[in-house]
Formats: C-alpha cells, sequence, structure tokens
C-alpha cells in the first residue's frame, strides 16, 4: 500500500522514535480507560522482540505550547507499565539533553516515555526545527497514531520526512481496514451514516454517495433530509436552512447510481425521555406536535435487506437517539444483523467514530465487527476523502 510495516525495516540495535496516542481520559491520577494504551502494545512488543529500543512519542490535552504539570505524561506512567509489563523510562522532555539521558539509562528490554510533544509551541506548527530536534534522538521512525494522523505536526508528520520510517501496528491495522471499505473494496458497498446534523457531515456524505452502492442516512440528518423532500417533521431536529443542500446530495446519489436508503416509517414522542410514550408512523405523518427519534421497524428491515445483499459495510453514527430507550431500537437491530453477517462471514465490516462506537458497544456488536476505529477526526476525515499528513508521510 506504499509504506513500509515493523517487518520491512531493520530495528536491531535501533532507537526507535514511536509516535502513539495515549491520551487517555484521567480522574485524579487514575486512568479511567486503558484502551488506547492497551493498543499500543503489539508495536512496542515487536520493537522489543526485533532488538530495538522503543522510545515514545506522544501528546496529552491541550497545553498550547506551555509546560502545564496537570498535563505531564509522568501522570500515565503507572498505567502503561501495567500494560506493557515492563519498566518505563521517562523523559522529562521529547528534546534536548533530559530526553537524550532518559534514552541512554533505559537498558535492555525498556522503554521510554518522553514528555508530551504539545509542551512546545512548534509541535502543532510542524516546526522544522523542532522536528530535527526530536529526530536527532533516534534511528528509525514509526508512527502508531492513525488517531492523529489528520494533524500535520511535528511529531506526526515532520519527524517520519527525516528518518527511515514505518507504519505500527495498529496503524497498519487501521490503514488496511480503511482500503477495505472505501480503498478496493469488495462490493457491493453500504455506507450507513448517522448523526445530528448534516452541516457536520456535508463533505463525508458528497464523498460517500460516489463511493459507496447503498447509502443509509439515519438520526437527526436523516430529518432534514425528510424536509428536502416537502416532508413534515414536526418539532423534530431538522436543519431546515441545509434542505437544498440535502436536496442536491439526493440528486449526485441518483446521477451516479448511488441508493440512498432514507426512513419509510420513525418512532415519534412529545417527550424526550427514557421510557417516553412513542409510536410508529410512516415518515410523512409526523404529528406537529411530536419529534422524531428513531427509525421504524420497516426502515430496519429494508436497511437489514439491503445490508445482507452487500460485501463491505462502513458505519459512522447512530440511526436514532441510541441513548435513550427505547429510542435505541433500529441501532441496535441493525448493528445485531452486521455483526451476524459478518460472523458468518458475508461481510467486512469497519466502524469508526465516538458515537458510533458507544452505540455498537451498546448494542453488544462492536466484537463481531471486522474492525473498529477509536479514532475521531481522523476517521471522519478519511471517510470525506481527504488525505491525512500522517499518513501521507509514511508515504513519502
Amino acid at each position: 500500500m506504499g509504506w513500509n510495516t515493523l517487518d520491512d525495516i531493520a530495528l536491531a540495535g535501533k532507537v526507535v522514535l514511536c509516535r502513539v496516542d495515549v491520551n487517555v481520559p484521567m480522574d485524579g491520577d487514575t486512568v479511567t480507560d486503558t484502551t488506547r494504551i492497551d493498543k499500543i502494545v503489539p508495536t512496542v512488543s515487536d520493537i522489543l522482540t526485533k532488538g530495538g529500543k522503543p522510545v515514545l512519542l506522544a501528546h496529552f490535552d491541550r497545553p498550547k505550547g506551555k509546560v502545564v504539570p496537570e498535563m505531564s505524561l509522568k501522570r500515565i506512567l503507572p498505567a502503561l507499565e501495567a500494560a506493557l509489563g515492563r519498566k518505563v523510562v521517562f523523559g522529562a522532555d521529547c528534546v534536548g539533553e533530559a530526553a537524550a539521558a532518559a534514552i541512554a539509562a533505559a537498558g535492555p528490554g525498556e522503554v521510554v516515555l518522553l514528555e508530551n510533544t504539545r509542551f512546545h509551541p512548534g509541535e502543532e506548527k510542524n516546526d522544522p526545527a523542532l522536528a530535527a530536534e526530536i529526530a536527532k534522538l533516534g534511528d528509525v521512525y514509526v508512527n502508531d497514531a492513525f488517531s492523529a494522523a489528520h494533524r500535520a505536526h511535528a511529531s506526526t508528520e515532520g519527524v517520519a520526512r527525516l528518518l527511515p520510517k514505518a507504519a505500527g501496528r495498529l496503524m497498519e491495522a487501521e490503514l488496511r481496514a480503511l482500503d477495505a471499505a472505501l480503498g478496493s473494496p469488495k462490493r457491493p458497498v453500504m455506507a450507513v451514516v448517522g448523526g445530528a446534523k448534516v452541516s457536520t457531515k456535508l463533505e463525508l456524505l458528497s464523498n460517500l454517495v460516489a463511493k459507496v452502492d447503498n447509502l443509509v442516512i439515519g438520526g437527526g440528518m436523516a430529518n432534514t433530509f425528510l424536509v428536502a423532500q416537502g416532508i413534515e417533521v414536526g418539532k423534530s431536529l431538522a436543519e431546515r436552512d441545509m434542505a437544498g443542500t440535502a436536496a442536491e446530495i439526493l440528486e449526485k446519489a441518483k446521477a451516479v447510481g448511488c441508493r440512498i436508503l432514507l426512513p419509510v416509517d420513525v418512532v415519534v414522542a412529545r417527550e424526550f425521555k427514557a421510557g417516553a410514550a412513542s409510536e410508529i408512523v410512516v415518515a410523512s405523518a409526523c404529528p406537529a406536535d411530536a419529534m422524531i427519534l428513531d427509525a421504524g421497524p420497516e426502515t430496519v428491515a429494508r436497511i437489514r435487506a439491503v445490508m445482507g445483499q452487500c460485501a463491505t459495510l462502513i458505519w459512522n453514527g447512530p440511526l436514532g437517539a441510541f441513548e435513550i430507550p427505547p429510542f435505541d431500537q433500529a441501532t441496535n437491530l441493525a448493528a445485531e444483523e452486521a455483526a451476524r453477517l459478518t460472523r458468518a462471514g458475508q461481510l467486512i465490516s469497519v466502524a469508526g467514530g465516538g458515537d458510533t462506537v458507544a452505540a455498537l458497544n451498546q448494542a453488544g456488536a462492536a466484537d463481531s465487527f471486522t474492525f473498529i476505529s477509536t479514532a475521531g477526526g481522523a476517521f471522519l476525515e478519511w471517510m470525506e476523502g481527504k488525505d491525512l499528513p500522517g499518513v501521507a508521510a509514511l508515504m513519502a
């Protein structure tokens, strides 16, 4: 695919600068979700097995180019050592004497974690001087942070242009999964796109209609598309000023042969709360005093039927207000079918985005998907068809 993996580059005796994403949620000094830390373990382990010394580069929070003690990566050291099962030497800076001393102090089988790259204003500016200072510390560069690949920063893009480079195991898996979903997918391809607003996913929708065979639009976005077709949606969330844009997307899809699936029936309620009284009506019959909060059973049946005819699925966003039952049914039922088809070997399923991961976990379907991306912005920008600087630098 145009980039090296850890299998393509010599690491024995080399200092390997490895960009990772360990920007984890914390409560005080306790990491509350170690997912991102756990996901870098295969790359770090492989570097060690191949005789390299892993030196981790990462950001934490948004210090905006200043040293902010509560945003120090030193806080995650215990969780990192627990996940890796080995000692991690901490460097009090990501450049200069402090970084070099930490690297020198690390013995065989030990890992180095350097301080928050964003403590330097040159990081987010992709300052060539900072990139050169970082590059001085190592022999090889490995990027294992797809979730930061949409940022052209010194540690994600600049350093990659100065050293022999490769994708880490997590980055490799992500890129292979994304290529299988949109780059060179098995057809037919279905995309499920949900969410509140059309305005936040315009580029995404415009790109997808040209690349997929079937596009399911759900959530609040679907209401805007219904409005574009002259359908009244009562008190539902809808961007009425975007109706013209939605109509243009419908026309574009028609021109390129992409079938768009919008709700044909909906679940409506007068209150937005758990257990609220609800009813199912055809999509064109939403009462004036009600809100559309989920797709109806006939819509779900159509989605599942088309899904069964497809070879590839890419999913971003829920079909309804999945956080509040009973308005999680459409998302749950569609996700369960995607999971079943994937387990049966009939479907390659790739999903990503914060709400998406939460919705698929809630449906009990996430573990059965072919690949779940934990990247937020990078996953969306890839779906929009944009070049990701951190990925492009690995191919340069």
